[in-house]
């Protein structure tokens, strides 16, 4: 949910539901790499609820447009990261034999 100003589309509140630290700190730097956010932080109201607030403040582009770029660029940005990890655990497990695989090493 966007709270913010008809008059001014540069500056935005928005209430992310279901969400924490994890998801908040991240879009957070996200953001403040655009050249286009003069601010950007993020609250969580209180510990029980799970909602954060991102403030964003633009230097001319809308907020909402901002956001829903640095939205696109974390997913990408996740997209890569699984992308390296599944080809890491392949290229390990086509490299190592099953035998030298013993996840439980308490087992003789």
């Amino acid at each position: 949910m966007e709270h913010g100003s008809v008059a001014d589309s540069t500056a935005s509140t928005f209430s992310i539901m279901e969400e924490d630290h994890t998801l908040a700190n991240s879009v957070r730097f996200v953001l403040n790499q655009d050249p286009r956010v003069a601010f950007c932080g993020y609250s969580i109201p209180h510990p029980a609820d799970k909602k954060v607030n991102i403030r964003v403040q633009t230097t001319g582009d809308p907020a909402k447009d901002v956001m829903k770029d640095a939205l696109q660029d974390l997913m990408v940005m996740g997209q890569h990261v699984r992308g390296t990890f599944d080809k890491a655990v392949a290229d390990f497990k086509s490299n190592t034999p099953a035998e030298q695989m013993d996840v439980d090493s308490n087992q003789q």
